[in-house]
């Protein structure tokens, strides 16, 4: 017969680590230092797969596990010398929830089960202390009432706080034995007012109702919250444990506490906790008393400290781990309550792991296991400090796009934010950015926006240059005419203008109005440097790249471990001041006469560039890829020009020069508005298309206009050449975007090996290595990559789109109904933030495979925002990629997950180097 129900001692936390998930981590902890012989109350525990099949059963316990449960409870009470609801000698217990994966604070805990209008005067009677046994009755009416009953909790707050006005007690310690059986009083009747029916008084009813609620609280909206954010399956479930209750609030001599054998906040190794002197545990985390640090204890009760020193050490040293426990000390004697592997911050993850492996304790291999790639976020980018934190007011909680902290004064315009930069840290709000805002984002020390998502414009280029983002903070309502952004917090309207201070965290999406301040980490020294020299170590030939625009992002990814800059786009490029005329001014174009005279303007400042990104590589390939966007990105919007050509005939003169000022790369003045507006939207209109994203872009561009992909490529290859001469080795690699089939391949490939040809000859370094590929973004692509592969030397396979394309999805409409998809379960995760391993990993797969197979020396990446998180990363690793290629700050997240993936076992190395 299966088992359900297992009393503490017959389970173990150890081996295979199975019992966890039978008796979840609480009940694996309590049940291996029973054991142990640790000083623990008995209890027992009601296996997590109950808590399915309580839900499969209509939300009821079937009556086979109910005998089970009373089973152990017998045995329980056997052990104890008590009985549940015994008028004489009453056991009482605690109901806790326990999940395999901690989720501290999420699901419901009940205690002093089993009190009564009786059984209260028997725990009186026995302990001889009236007050401390109408305090455990009150505590139980309040938990059961609101945990189980759903009676709100300030209902039970304002009938305590009446009875202590009415005492004149300032602490909760103060009201006498009299005056808690007046808040039980009230309690009761605020019972029978909210549920209709008085508190219930049978005991095995209680059990029942608690086991139930905490079986329940599994859905609650904080515990789905918090298994969406960390990614824990739905089916787990939460075991139940119930446990002999010991009491911390006996009197002076009784105590409650909870700890960690090392700080959890920076690794140290020192003992971290609080404790309070006749109290229980809500009162520790709930900051009714201020708790006392656990060094204290050790003054408070020697002979208690040193036994809980020697049992936690001992404990850490048995799971190999840093602890998370929580004792109780009843009338002088200690008892331990909870013992779990503890949560931990990056650095500190970071630096339990190394210094668990100077002490011995584990391998290096078990210390890259330990620590969450996602932590490393906390470590690689400014943060905003805690304490200052508390003291501003919080406006919203959008998207947290782009990691890290920043603190600016607030503009609404990427031209303001230029000007304004250079007297003051500016923080861009804007509904949405666009390309053309992209010298604005450059010099902004943060972007928040009130629409997108975690791959909108705003936070794949926030994330590429290292500069923290907040995205689709729907609560803020930005108006960039007013110039001013409001929310409403508290029921009151807070309004910030232009110039005003604003914090956002770009880490947890938390935007607090006023200046706060930050705390710097530096990710190329100290722990964390010898952390990552040992992932390097087992992730062996598997490349990180980054991908970067400008020389100031290659040395940020090469500081972070970037072998390589896996993705240049050129677009971005084209976008500054001083050369966005040029590039409108090709595209306005009427011939390929004009349109060359323009490109040749643009020659010498992408070669700048490319040779700046090669010096910053110095040795390492740089993956340069070819204009991608359409080109009425480059143009004022349509619907702006239809706007302004409507009111020019109405405009007076300062409107005039205002639209001057705005047409004036154009060759606008105010005599020939008239002409010059509608000659550009007539141009507009020709580019105009219904579906840019697969409309006239990419390797499309270069077809119509190949003087575009000459212009690119000669400026690669001179920079190269430019380059090497100093001394710098220089390994060239251009992409040609968007290809669907080898034709188009082969079109681009031709002109850019012509190109390359011409110039290493003309230079007389014919042997300069460089290698032409393909970035795989199309469905088309990927099925046909066996025959694409004898023309590309590489592939890189751009996730973004081809999970747009595959998935048929727009990434930024998709925002709109996400909520929809993933409360539903149809998407596990965002797929543009998680790379769909199930549909879009297929076609990665085959491509690889078939490329591989049609050229064995085919370099393979992959550039897309899926490069820097971690589950995409080792599927990459698995599939045989050589690379990945993400943003500079994600760079050290790549190199631990990939070097996750090696230790795992993997069996695409030979893939990798054949």
């Amino acid at each position: 017969m299966k088992k359900f129900v297992y009393s503490f001692g017959e389970g173990t936390a150890d081996g295979d680590g199975k019992m966890k998930d039978v008796l979840g981590g609480k009940g694996a902890g309590l049940a291996e230092m029973s054991r142990a012989k640790l000083p623990v109350p008995p209890g027992f525990t009601i296996s997590t797969e109950v808590c399915n099949i309580y839900f499969q059963n209509n939300n009821a316990v079937p009556a086979e596990i109910n005998e089970e449960a009373l089973q152990a409870l017998g045995t329980l009470e056997q052990r104890m010398g008590q009985k549940l609801g015994d008028p004489a000698n009453p056991l009482l217990v605690s109901v806790r929830s326990g999940a395999k994966f901690s989720m501290p604070g999420m699901m419901d805990t009940i205690l002093n089960l089993g009190l009564n209008d009786e059984t209260v005067k028997a725990l009186e009677a026995k302990s001889q202390n009236p007050r401390f046994a109408y305090d455990c009755y009150r505590r139980f009416i309040q938990m059961y009432g609101n945990v189980v009953l759903e009676v709100p909790k300030h209902d039970f707050d304002e009938v305590f706080d009446g009875q202590k006005k009415k005492a004149k007690a300032k602490l909760d310690t103060a009201l006498t034995a009299e005056d808690l059986k007046q808040v039980i009083e009230g309690y009761k009747k605020l019972v029978q007012k909210k549920t209709g029916k008085p508190f219930p008084q049978d005991a095995m009813q209680q059990l029942q109702g608690a086991r139930d609620a905490v079986f329940g609280s599994w859905f609650n909206d904080r515990a789905k919250h918090y298994r969406k954010m960390n990614q824990i399956p739905e089916d787990l479930g939460t075991a139940v444990n119930v446990q002999a209750m010991v009491f911390g609030n006996m009197g002076e001599t009784s105590a409650t506490g909870v700890g960690f054998t090392r700080n959890p906040a920076t690794g140290e190794k020192a003992f971290y906790g609080e404790f309070l002197e006749n109290a229980q545990g809500e009162d520790v985390v709930a900051g009714i008393r201020t708790p006392h640090p656990i060094s204290e204890l050790e003054t408070w009760n020697p002979a208690v400290y040193n036994q809980l020193r020697e049992i936690t050490t001992m404990l850490e040293k048995h799971y190999r781990d840093i602890q998370d426990f929580e004792f109780t000390i009843q009338d002088g004697k200690l008892y331990m309550l909870q013992t779990r592997n503890g949560k931990r911050t990056g650095p500190a993850a970071v630096r339990i792991a190394v210094d668990m492996v100077g002490e011995k304790l584990i391998t290096k291999e078990e210390a890259i296991l330990r620590v969450d790639p996602q932590q490393l976020d906390q470590l690689l980018h400014p943060v905003l400090d805690p304490a200052s934190k508390k003291t501003l007011t919080r406006l919203a909680i959008g998207l947290p796009a782009s990691p890290g902290a920043s603190v600016g004064t607030v503009v609404f315009t990427a031209n303001d934010a230029v000007v304004a930069s250079q007297k003051a840290p500016v923080i861009l709000v804007r509904k949405e950015t666009v390309p053309d805002d992209i010298h604005g984002m450059e010099v902004a020390k943060g972007i928040l926006t009130s629409r997108g998502g975690m791959t909108s414009h705003a936070a794949v280029v926030c994330r590429g240059m290292g500069t923290p983002c907040v995205a689709g903070a729907e609560a803020i309502t930005v108006s960039e005419a007013k110039k001013e952004v409001s929310v409403t917090v508290g029921g009151k309207t807070v309004t910030l203008r232009e110039g005003d201070w604003i914090s956002l965290d770009g880490s947890t999406g938390e935007v607090f109005a006023g200046k706060a301040n930050t705390l710097d980490a530096d990710p190329t020294s100290g722990i964390l440097a010898t952390f990552m020299a040992w992932s390097d170590e087992f992730r062996g030939n598997f490349g990180v790249r980054a991908n970067a625009d400008i020389p100031r992002d290659a040395k940020a990814a090469r500081k972070f471990g970037a072998e390589g800059i896996g993705l240049c786009r050129t677009e971005h490029m084209f976008f500054a001041e001083g050369r966005i005329e040029h590039m409108q001014a090709m595209i306005l174009a009427r011939d390929e006469k004009t349109r060359r005279k323009a490109l040749q303007k643009l020659l010498p400042m992408q070669r700048a560039d490319f040779a700046g990104l090669f010096k910053a590589m110095d040795g390492f390939p740089v993956v340069i890829r070819t204009l991608d966007p359409p080109l009425h990105e480059f143009l004022p919007k349509r619907e702006d020009l239809m706007v302004d050509i409507a009111v020019l005939p109405y405009a007076d003169i300062k409107k005039k020069r205002q639209l001057v000022e705005t047409y004036k790369k154009f060759g606008a003045e105010v005599k020939n508005l008239k002409t010059v507006l509608p000659d550009l939207l007539k141009r507009v209109e020709e580019l105009h298309e219904f579906n840019p994203m697969l409309g006239h872009r990419g390797c499309r561009l270069g077809i119509t206009y190949p003087e575009i992909t000459e212009m690119q490529a000669r400026a690669v290859f001179e920079a190269a050449v430019q380059v090497a001469k100093k001394g710098v080795k220089v390994i060239p690699e251009v992409m040609i975007p968007l290809i669907g089939g080898v034709k188009e391949l082969e079109n681009q490939a031709n002109i850019v090996r012509q190109i390359a040809e011409e110039v290493l000859a003309k230079a007389g370094m014919k042997d300069l290595k460089y290698l032409v590929g393909t970035m795989i973004e199309i469905p088309r692509a990927a099925l046909t990559a066996d025959s694409v592969a004898t023309v590309a030397e590489f592939f890189s396979f751009g996730t973004n789109d081809l999970t747009q394309t595959a998935m048929g999805l727009s990434r930024d409409d998709y925002t709109k109904f996400q909520k929809d998809y993933q409360d539903r379960k149809i998407f596990a995760n965002d797929p543009f933030a998680v790379l769909d391993q199930e549909g879009v990993g297929q076609l990665v797969k085959m491509a690889v495979e078939k490329g591989r197979k049609a050229n064995p020396k085919l370099e393979i990446g992959i550039c897309g925002e899926h490069g820097g998180e971690p589950n995409s990363v080792q599927f990459c690793y698995r599939v045989g990629m050589n690379y990945v290629s993400c943003s500079p700050y994600r760079v050290p997240i790549a190199r631990l997950a990939a070097a996750q993936a090696a230790i795992s076992g993997d069996k695409s190395e030979a893939m990798r180097t054949a």
